[in-house]
């Protein structure tokens, strides 16, 4: 991984905050959010983290630009090769830690029926004492919404804003809260699978020939749905490795060791679909192989019944002045009536071969 050769330029002051930002700021005082100025910078938001306890600074981002990840990595006084992995996205999950700040790499998903699609989309989480920063990196929520619905939407039954005890838990408590979130998003996205896995079936012993395609495109969104969970999972048991290093709350560790009770859960269907998905192919290819045996007995044995008669006329059609029958009165009826019975004879031996 190459590093950077400038370096990214420092943040700009609040006079110079970039129009039409897609950051969403929000401070918290022992548990209960509030909005700050629109104008606030993110270095600004830490000053208000640390100036007392019980506070935090939290700064979602729907689409960033390289703007504000300049203004980000310069408040943060972030790593060079942290920088980088911000700016390039199409990464698989991870944690890393940079000195007191906490890289994490998920993704999200959500099944488009009408493509038979798996969407998903690609987090860089942040957290630092008193901070934690959310990039998403396509313009995408977990459920195609920009973010606003996890936070504070009154209809949301895991708004976080809204819960003042795990706010009052830190950073981590965000962190958790969010790979929750994702987590939850993976059994809708199974169960589409599932019911696409179920109309295959049905082609694939219907004769369709167009289900080859869609079980290898359908085969191809498991793979990679198979792959952000596995890689998830490492995710999960890292951040549990550091829980007495790093003194995470007890309450927060029984959060995350439900939250990877269900990760599981869908890792496990993933894998069932993905093993599924592999037998329906070999079917499918025995299937298609069976059909196309079948019609190579039907063609052969059609070629045969035609070569009997064509034979037949070759051998009569020699131009040889001493021949059997070729002044008997008779010949041609009788070549005739030889082509036939020996089409006949083999049509009635295919068809009681079922071979026609």
């Amino acid at each position: 991984m190459s590093l950077p050769r400038n370096g990214f330029r420092r943040a700009p002051r609040a006079a110079e905050t970039p129009a039409g930002s897609t950051r969403m700021t929000r401070y918290v005082t022992d548990g209960r959010a509030s909005i700050p100025d629109p104008d606030t910078t993110v270095a600004e938001g830490l000053e208000f983290a640390a100036g007392g306890a019980g506070r935090m600074a939290m700064f979602l981002y729907a689409a960033p630009t390289p703007e504000e990840i300049a203004e980000l990595a310069s408040a943060w006084d972030l790593h060079p090769v942290l920088v980088e992995d911000l700016v390039h996205a199409g990464q698989r999950p991870k944690l890393e830690r940079y000195g007191d700040v906490m890289f994490l790499v998920i993704r999200s998903a959500h099944y488009v029926d009408e493509t038979e699609e798996v969407d998903f989309a690609e987090f860089h989480v942040l957290a630092r004492p008193g901070a934690v920063a959310v990039l998403c990196q396509d313009g995408r929520w977990i459920d195609g919404s920009d973010g606003v619905d996890l936070l504070e939407a009154s209809h949301h039954e895991k708004a976080l804003l809204r819960d003042e005890e795990l706010l009052r838990l830190g950073p981590e408590a965000v962190v958790y809260r969010l790979i929750d979130a994702i987590v939850d998003g993976y059994p809708p996205v199974m169960q589409g699978v599932a019911i696409d896995k179920e109309q295959i079936e049905r082609q694939v012993f219907s004769g369709e020939p167009s289900v080859t395609e869609r079980i290898y495109r359908l085969n191809l969104e498991v793979i990679e749905m198979q792959q952000t969970t596995t890689a998830l999972e490492e995710v999960i048991d890292s951040l549990r490795a550091g829980f007495r290093k790093y003194g995470v709350d007890e309450h927060l560790q029984t959060y995350l060791q439900d939250v990877s009770d269900h990760l599981a859960r869908a890792n496990s269907r993933v894998t069932e679909y993905r093993s599924a998905l592999s037998q329906i192919l070999e079917v499918n290819a025995t299937l298609v192989a069976q059909r196309q045996n079948e019609d190579m007995k039907k063609i052969s044995g059609w070629a045969a019944i035609f070569f009997a008669p064509t034979l037949i006329a070759a051998i009569y059609g020699m131009n040889f002045r001493v021949m059997p029958e070729l002044d008997w009165a008779f010949g041609y009826p009788f070549a005739l009536g030889l082509m036939l019975v020996f089409t006949l004879g083999l049509y009635l031996i295919f068809k009681w071969r079922k071979w026609m």
